[in-house]
C-alpha cells in the first residue's frame, strides 16, 4: 500500500494550522512535502507481508544449530503517539530443514517495524514471520526499545528502555531459551 503524499501534505499543513501556527511560514512551508517523504519510508511496510523474505529456497540440507543476530537496529512508529521507537531486535531460530542468506532476517525487521504499531505485537510479528517463512523448530525473538512517547510526554523517561519477548515451538521452553538469553547478552 502506497502512502497518499498529497493527503499527508494536507493533513500536516491542517495540523500545523490547529495548533495556531502558519504552514505557510518560511520555517514551516517545507514541511508537508518533508513530512509525508518521511511517512512514505517510515510506513512502508503496511499491507507487506515480512515473510516474503523468508521465501526463497535458502540453502535446503544445511541447517546447523541454531541461528542468532543479534542487535538487528530498527526504528518504528508507535501507533498510540504517532512518535518514534527505536531500538535493537535479537532475533534466534533452529533451522528446520533449511537457512536462509542472515541479510533476510533484518529485511523481517524492517519490514514489521516499517508500520504503526506497538512493540509487543512487533515482537510476535517477527517471530510469526519467520514460523510462517521458514518452518523452523523454535524461534526466539527479544527486543528492546525507547519509546519517544515515553521519553518526551507522560512519564519523560528518556534513558528508560521496554523489553519485549516473543518464543515459538521448541524455543518456548524456558530451559532451551536460557542459553540464547545468555548469548543475546553476551557483551563482545
Amino acid at each position: 500500500m502506497a502512502v497518499d503524499r498529497q493527503r499527508v501534505e494536507a493533513a500536516v499543513r491542517e495540523l500545523l494550522a490547529a495548533i495556531g501556527d502558519d504552514p505557510s511560514r518560511p520555517g514551516l512551508a517545507e514541511t508537508p512535502r518533508r513530512v509525508a517523504a518521511a511517512y512514505e519510508e517510515y510506513f512502508a511496510g503496511v499491507g507487506a507481508d515480512p515473510a516474503e523474505h523468508l521465501d526463497s529456497e535458502g540453502l535446503a540440507g544445511e541447517t546447523g544449530e541454531l541461528v542468532l543476530l543479534r542487535d538487528i537496529e530498527f526504528r518504528s512508529m508507535c501507533e498510540h503517539h504517532l512518535l518514534p521507537f527505536t531500538g535493537v531486535a535479537h532475533v534466534a531460530y533452529l533451522p528446520s530443514d533449511r537457512i536462509v542468506g542472515l541479510g533476510r532476517i533484518p529485511r523481517v525487521v524492517e519490514t514489521v517495524a516499517s508500520r504503526p504499531q506497538i512493540q509487543e505485537r512487533l515482537t510476535d510479528e517477527i517471530a510469526d514471520a519467520l514460523v510462517a517463512g521458514l518452518a523452523p523448530r523454535g524461534v526466539l525473538v527479544v527486543v528492546e526499545a525507547g519509546h519517544g512517547c515515553v521519553a518526551a510526554r507522560g512519564a519523560r523517561q528518556a534513558r528508560s528502555s521496554t523489553v519485549t519477548v516473543a518464543s515459538r515451538g521448541t524455543l518456548a521452553e524456558p530451559i532451551e531459551r536460557a542459553e540464547i538469553m545468555a548469548l543475546i547478552g553476551e557483551r563482545r
